[in-house]
Parts: C-alpha cells; structure tokens; sequence
C-alpha cells in the first residue's frame, strides 16, 4: 500500500506550532499566514491518519501520535537543513558559550536551543547556568559570549522584556505570620535579593535571613520545607507552592528587566551573531507605546 509523501512544509509548521504553543505565533516562523499553517497542519494529518495536535484556546497540545512524530520530524528538518547547506551555502561551524540562570533555562532559553540546534548542527553549544549576578561579568570579561541576564542597570545589554517577581510560600505552613519574617535569599548582590529587602524594608516588617542558596533549587526547598518564604521570578515559581501578596501583609516587588548581554570579544563569531539575533527575534517584546 502506497503512503502520501510528508511535505517538508508540513514539517516545518507543526515543529513551529509545537515550539511556539500556538498557530498565530508559529506563523511569522515560517513566513505564512495563520490559516495557511492551519491548512498545512491538516494536509499532514490526512496523510497520517491521525490527529497531532489538540487545540486549545491559547495553547496547542501534542496528542500521542504528535509526541510520536515530534522526534522524526526535528530530525527530518535538520538533515533537510543539512543538505541546503551543503548545495546552497557555507556550513555554519564554531562553538558559542551561553549564560542562563537557572529560573529562565526551561521557559525562555529551551525555546531558541529547539530552533537554532537543527538548522545549524555542526556548531558547538555550551551552556552555563549561573546566576545574572555571576554571568554578568564573564561576559564583560569574554569568558561567555552572550547571556540571558537580569539587567542591574539601565542599557546594559539588549532589552527583551520585563519578569515579574513574586513572594512564595508553602501552603502547608504559614509561615508568612510569623515576626519576623524567616526568609531565604540568594547571594547579596542578587537583584531579587535587593527587591526583597526593600519591600520589606518600605512596609517596616522585620525580617531575618535563615537560609541562603544561589541556587533556585536550593530556594525551592527552603520554602517547601516550611523553614522560609522566598523571592522567585514567576516563570520559575512550581505550580505546588502558593503565590503570596497583600493579603498575607508582603508588599509589592518590582520586576526584572530581563536582556540578551553579548561580550564585546564575539563580535566576529558569525555563530554567536546567528544564536544572539534569533536569541532577540525569539524572546523580544515589542514596547507598548
């Protein structure tokens, strides 16, 4: 029995829905319009015999088959990008060392790793997950190439959007009643760690410093282990830990300025510049005017 070729288009827009979580993002990625990625999802469907994705409202779900096919498809496009690149063009070679904190690995750097390892496969990644506050100045001083960084001061790095902090606490304990306050920091210099300090500081609730981790790990434990609350980006605050305010007398945080900081030494590297722009296409949230 013969079986309908898979057009590489077809590839390409579920692997750009699956990325980007919807049909209205993932078509700038692919240079359609939404109905027209819609209309390729469905061509690829027919020609398995089954439904990829569940759509959702706002967000777009692999079903078990998508799953399936998922891992054939990036590896499809990657040897299709391959082959291009071999008739079409020089391969894209080197090695980048990128910085990312641990609080915005997951959400805001696996992303661009998804769309950029594919489509140049001969070059080198290596990541380093520290804290802004660390990766700051190894890009300054060229020991890092590029980073995704809490900015601690205005200009410095490319803009890409601003990261609500939150107050976070276990639900089995209430420890945001006790005076004073128990909380868990990271290092001093962190920017979390100066927010925290001045709300509490502005409301005149005393505090005192009980567990001390530069790691998130380390500050996810201390509060489910009731032994403190703690300041946490909010992309990185667990769905089992209970978001505190107002009405547990915590006064507001500022938000973080978060950047694209590329070092000065990399400015001839054609990879760094390739992972910085699509790092900035990616990520970038377009002012409000």
């Amino acid at each position: 029995m013969a079986y309908p070729d898979l057009q590489v288009d077809w590839l390409k827009c579920f692997v750009a829905v699956v990325d980007t979580g919807s049909l209205s993002a993932a078509a700038p990625e692919v240079h359609r319009s939404q109905s027209a990625v819609s209309m390729q999802l469905k061509k690829l469907e027919s020609a398995l015999g089954c439904q990829l994705l569940l759509r959702g409202p706002r967000q777009h779900q692999l079903t078990l088959e998508g799953q399936k096919l998922l891992g054939y498809a990036r590896r499809m496009l990657e040897l299709h990008a391959e082959t291009q690149s071999a008739f079409h063009g020089q391969k894209l070679t080197g090695r980048i060392r990128v910085g990312v904190p641990d609080d915005y690995a997951a959400k805001y750097m696996t992303p661009v790793l998804k769309r950029f390892a594919p489509q140049h496969g001969s070059v080198e990644v290596e990541l380093c997950c520290e804290q802004s506050s660390a990766l700051i100045p190894r890009v300054e001083k060229g020991e890092l190439d590029l980073a995704l960084v809490s900015r601690d001061r205005p200009g410095q790095g490319t803009r890409l959007f601003s990261e609500p902090l939150v107050w976070v606490g276990s639900p089995q304990f209430e420890i945001w009643r006790r005076d004073p306050l128990p909380i868990a920091v990271y290092e001093s210099i962190s920017i979390a760690n100066r927010n925290a300090i001045s709300s509490l500081t502005a409301q005149g609730r005393r505090y005192r410093v009980v567990y001390n981790s530069s790691s998130l790990a380390g500050q996810i434990a201390a509060v489910e282990s009731g032994l403190a609350v703690a300041v946490l980006t909010q992309c990185s605050t667990p769905g089992h830990l209970e978001v505190l305010g107002s009405e547990h007398s915590l006064g507001p945080l500022g938000p973080m300025d978060v950047a694209a900081y590329r070092s000065p030494a990399s400015r001839d590297s054609e990879a760094v510049s390739r992972f910085f722009e699509l790092l900035v296409k990616t990520l970038k949230v377009p002012a409000k005017s």
